[in-house]
């Protein structure tokens, strides 16, 4: 084990967080009671915001970010968990409240840990990541619920490109059903295709106030999105639909009427991934591990070195990426 090695750390700087590649030893890492060597993490859009310094992500200072990785255990005084263990990181606060996977080694709490599926290489773990476990919740929160079915009605995705509606998109033409893209990107339509995408809807047409209630759609959706985009798909969800919503890249308001809820039955599932208990978080990974595709996984996904991420962050928050960045640590 190097006694030095490279970590993403945010700092005050002015009054303002500013992240910065520095060396950092073993003692300078939280005492927690498991020491995890990290191979791989991933870009999420918080992970953007944290690094550009575009969001205030992190709550304390310093901080190392990162809100995903995947590695194995070199040091446990946890009795679940010893040397070589394969495990995998999502959320828990990571970047926001205690030091996060961007870093060669970590220490972690051991109810943080999850076991990665021996189907699984740390890369594919970090290919998936949040955004990838997070879809996973969401076609499994639409499914519980009982609304959608394989070859019958639509389900639309929005923010299709991104991390979240790519895997996503993926899952759900897997288990058989008719998924729309909504995206503003039309140079990606060949791309979503290929996921398994096979209609798509201008995100424009979804960021413009509409009616209360609106021509009856989709019997299901995935949504990244927020505010304008989200009360336009509950306004178009057909009776007795549900969606699943996950994030709030347009937005953190919700300029929606009940009209949806109380006249056709429609469902909003909020979905976090953040603190989800452990047994949401298996069930996510071990239905990732039956319905994704690996070839469909590898597609979507880019990998680049450590020294890459600053670029990296300012084109996520740009809405320059597409699919699932990993970064590589080791």
């Amino acid at each position: 084990m190097g006694e030095h090695f490279t970590a993403m750390v945010i700092r005050d700087h002015e009054g303002k967080p500013k992240a910065g590649f520095e060396e950092l030893t073993l003692a300078d890492l939280p005492d927690n009671d498991v020491l995890v060597e990290i191979s791989h993490s991933s870009l999420n859009y918080k992970d953007g915001l944290a690094v550009s310094g575009k969001g205030r992500i992190a709550r304390r200072l310093p901080m190392v970010a990162g809100i995903d990785l995947a590695g194995t255990v070199v040091e446990s005084r946890a009795p679940d968990w010893g040397p070589g263990d394969r495990v995998v990181v999502n959320g828990w606060g990571l970047s926001e409240t205690e030091w996060g996977g961007y870093s060669r080694f970590q220490r972690l709490k051991p109810g943080q840990l999850t076991r990665l599926p021996a189907g699984f290489t740390a890369e594919e773990a970090m290919a998936i990541g949040t955004a990838g476990y997070t879809a996973a919740l969401c076609v499994l929160a639409l499914e519980d619920w009982g609304v959608i079915r394989p070859r019958a009605g639509e389900v639309l995705v929005t923010g299709a490109a991104g991390g979240v509606g790519t895997v996503a998109i993926a899952l759900l033409a897997a288990r058989g059903y008719a998924v729309t893209a909504a995206t503003g990107r039309p140079e990606q339509h060949d791309f979503l295709a290929g996921l398994g995408a096979t209609g798509f809807v201008d995100r424009a047409d979804l960021a413009t106030p509409g009616k209360m209630l609106q021509a009856e759609r989709w019997s299901g959706a995935v949504d990244t999105v927020g505010s304008t985009t989200l009360a336009n798909v509950l306004a178009q969800t057909v009776y007795g639909g549900a969606v699943a919503a996950c994030g709030l890249a347009g937005g953190a308001d919700l300029p929606a009427s009940v009209m949806p809820h109380i006249l056709r039955g429609v469902a909003l599932l909020g979905v976090d991934s953040v603190m989800a208990p452990q047994e949401k978080r298996r069930r996510a990974w071990d239905f990732l591990d039956a319905h994704l595709d690996r070839a469909k996984l590898a597609s979507l996904t880019t990998t680049a070195p450590f020294s890459d991420l600053p670029e990296l962050a300012r084109r996520i928050v740009a809405g320059e990426t597409r699919g699932r960045t990993v970064i590589v640590l080791k």
